[in-house]
């Protein structure tokens, strides 16, 4: 596998991007800051940087909400979703990553009770499979996020909508801490942790890495996110289940730390969990 996260470069020189990387012994990136489909120079640049210090591009970021029932919000969405896509294919990133969408409207990930009904699920279909489509990916995929507050909250549902999706541009995302939304599946993480894996078999593009937390004293479930090491999930199991199953090169992300202080702990930490679990991290 290999470990990537946010990276502090002081500006945008392709090769500085990807040192900034190799300096922390990341072995992939995310997107870089500023690049736009169609920036066919500066790509390149980015590309053979990241071919030549061997690290790999996981995935390029949407974080909208093409879903929307506001036109205007949800055809903006689209077309950056489409560009974003198309971005992710001229990078010949692992992947291309967004959220399947929301009826909330006070914001473009929230909760609401129609994300779960099978019209949402046919319409959720319907506008990903216009992205993919508009965008016409070969070397890259268009992936998701498992969300909590959507029907794409399980591995499971995952797969029903790659079913659903019928596209073979149509990849696998995973962010396992995100599917854990009860304290009985929490407690239960290992079980859930193997049978993610079994379903999801090796074609897992990429990972998102976090851990949570459940807080003692509400008498509603709330969680935390902490950092790795700290909180409940089996991360032993986790690890030994990525690199078994996994091809050598899956990127597994950390994300959601407040600076780079907190992502140095955290790739320490996680390095100490995977000598414990006896796999190599690059």
């Amino acid at each position: 596998m290999r470990l990537g996260g946010p990276v502090f470069p002081k500006d945008n020189d392709p090769e500085e991007f990807v040192l900034a990387h190799v300096k922390k012994g990341y072995g992939a990136a995310l997107c870089p800051a500023g690049l736009k489909a169609g920036m066919t120079g500066e790509i390149r640049q980015y590309r053979e940087a990241l071919k030549k210090h061997g690290v790999v591009l996981a995935e390029v970021g949407v974080w909208n909400n093409p879903l929307s029932h506001d036109k205007k919000i949800a055809k903006e969405a689209f077309d950056y979703a489409v560009s974003r896509l198309v971005l992710a294919d001229e990078l010949e990133a692992r992947c291309c990553v967004n959220v399947a969408g929301t009826w909330y409207e006070d914001n473009w990930y929230g909760p609401c009770s129609e994300n779960f009904t099978e019209d949402f699920f046919a319409y959720a279909v319907e506008i990903s499979r216009k992205i993919i489509d508009a965008a016409k990916p070969v070397r890259t995929k268009m992936t998701f996020e498992l969300m909590p507050f959507v029907f794409l909250d399980s591995p499971a549902e995952y797969m029903r909508f790659i079913r659903a999706l019928d596209r073979p541009s149509a990849g696998i995302h995973f962010d396992p801490a995100n599917c854990i939304n009860s304290p009985r599946l929490l407690y239960e993480n290992t079980t859930f942790f193997e049978e993610s894996f079994r379903l999801f078999g090796n074609k897992i593009l990429s990972i998102h890495l976090k851990d949570i937390s459940l807080r003692p004293d509400p008498v509603s479930v709330m969680f935390d996110e902490v950092p790795i090491g700290e909180g409940k999930l089996d991360y032993i199991k986790l690890l030994r289940l990525i690199d078994s199953t996994q091809p050598e090169n899956t990127p597994v992300i950390l994300e959601h730390l407040r600076d780079e202080a907190e992502y140095d702990r955290a790739a320490v930490s996680l390095r100490n969990l995977a000598v414990r679990a006896g796999v190599s991290i690059n």
